[in-house]
C-alpha cells in the first residue's frame, strides 16, 4: 500500500511539471485531477505495465528497449481515455537559437505528442524517484 502512494504521488507532481515542459499537454480540473491522473498512473504502471513488457517482449529486446517507450505511449493514451481532465494535443516549438545555433521549428504530430510527452513522463518520474529516495 505504501508503494502505491508513493507512486501516486510522485506520478500526481510528474502531471503536475509536465504541461509546464510540453504545451500540448492540457490539464483542466486543478487539484482533483492532477490526484485522479496520479492514481490512475500508478495502477496502469502496476497492472498494465508488466503485462504489456511480458506481450512486448521479443519486439523490446530487438530494440534494445526503446519499444517501452510506445508501451508508455500506449498507457498514456489510456490515461487520456479515462480521466477526463487531461488531453494531449499536437504541438510547434517554436524556431529559437541556443548558443548561437539556429534550432528551426519543431511541429510533434498526434503520434508523436504522445511519444514525447511519454518520454518526458518518465525522464521527470525517474528524476523524482531518484529524488525522493
Amino acid at each position: 500500500m505504501k508503494a502505491i502512494t508513493r507512486a501516486a504521488v510522485i506520478y500526481s507532481l510528474t502531471l503536475y511539471f509536465l504541461p509546464m515542459l510540453i504545451p500540448g499537454l492540457k490539464i483542466t480540473g486543478g487539484f482533483l485531477t492532477f490526484l485522479m491522473g496520479g492514481i490512475a498512473l500508478a495502477l496502469m504502471f502496476l497492472i498494465l505495465k508488466p503485462i504489456l513488457n511480458i506481450i512486448s517482449f521479443p519486439i523490446n529486446l530487438v530494440t534494445l528497449g526503446l519499444f517501452s517507450i510506445l508501451t508508455n505511449a500506449f498507457i498514456l493514451y489510456l490515461l487520456v481515455l479515462f480521466v477526463s481532465g487531461i488531453s494531449i494535443v499536437p504541438f510547434n516549438y517554436p524556431p529559437s537559437e541556443v548558443l548561437s545555433f539556429a534550432v528551426p521549428k519543431i511541429s510533434f504530430p498526434l503520434f508523436f505528442a504522445y511519444i514525447y510527452t511519454a518520454f518526458m513522463l518518465s525522464f521527470i518520474d525517474s528524476f523524482l524517484s531518484w529524488l525522493i529516495k
